[in-house]
């Protein structure tokens, strides 16, 4: 993706700039991911994906799942990071080491609904009856009913529930708009690892959008993300380098499965996804900063 590209290369002449981890950061603020879903799943080439881990988290989301063993039961590791006897709510209570707290999917799914610290949900939400909390539910609702809909909005970012999250939401909103038979989808994110996260939330957004287009019976159209704190760690420079020395290949296809006839995203698994013609460059390794 030439616009993955075209963005790893301008954040690197980005102000350096302080942070909580204590890496210093290459940033720049306001930038925009652009990317319309007929040319092709916006699955990173210039290095290999964890594609199944990164719609595994997906899964997770739409399920309203807020259990760490839950993904680590499945192999994805992407939370492992985090709610441990070091960092937010475990500091106060070491016996929610697995409780990640009301993270994305809950707000998804039951946003601002008391929490029970201590309790993570470890089985999917279903969306019956219809709820007022249920943002991803009354999304589908609209699709159905009134596509034409402007106000199809889901929103992360929670005030009254950020200090119960193990980490507060990076992506904290995102919208869904129809136009002329397409599907396209927004979100808008505050905080964006270029290298380590971008790429994941892409994949995943992307996911999302085709998700929504199916039970929607749409073409997914227009994925953007609105990014503002777009930064790059200074440990991760050499990796950026290289990859923007990578040309980027052919976009693969994705299918993510279950026929159309008894579609329901909400009984979605990131198992059943088919991934064709994926020709990636090598893996980079890269250290997360915490």
């Amino acid at each position: 993706m030439n616009q993955y590209i075209d963005i790893v290369k301008e954040v690197l002449t980005g102000d350096w700039k302080e942070n909580r981890t204590g890496i210093k950061t290459r940033m720049i603020h306001g930038l925009q991911f652009k990317h319309f879903m007929p040319n092709g799943f916006p699955l990173l080439t210039t290095k290999k994906m964890a594609w199944r881990t990164c719609f595994t988290e997906l899964e997770g989301f739409i399920g309203g799942i807020t259990s760490k063993q839950w993904y680590k039961d499945r192999k994805c590791n992407i939370w492992n990071e985090w709610c441990n006897p070091q960092l937010a709510l475990a500091i106060r209570h070491p016996e929610l080491e697995d409780d990640l707290g009301p993270i994305y999917g809950y707000q998804w799914r039951r946003f601002n609904r008391p929490y029970r610290l201590g309790f993570p949900i470890t089985s999917k939400f279903r969306p019956r009856p219809l709820s007022q909390s249920d943002q991803l539910a009354i999304i589908v609702h609209h699709l159905e009913y009134n596509r034409t809909s402007r106000r199809m909005v889901c929103s992360a970012w929670n005030p009254l529930q950020l200090d119960q999250m193990a980490l507060p939401p990076c992506i904290y909103s995102f919208t869904v708009t129809t136009c002329a038979g397409y599907l396209n989808l927004e979100w808008t994110q505050r905080s964006v690892d270029v290298m380590i996260g971008l790429p994941f939330d892409i994949a995943s957004h992307a996911m999302l959008l085709r998700l929504l287009a199916e039970e929607a019976r749409l073409q997914p159209g227009w994925l953007t993300g609105s990014l503002q704190d777009t930064h790059i760690y200074e440990n991760h420079i050499d990796a950026a380098k290289e990859q923007i020395e990578r040309k980027p290949r052919e976009l693969p296809t994705v299918q993510p499965g279950g026929p159309m006839e008894a579609w329901n995203m909400f009984e979605w698994e990131a198992a059943h996804v088919v991934v064709n013609n994926y020709d990636p460059y090598p893996k980079i390794k890269l250290e997360v900063a915490v």
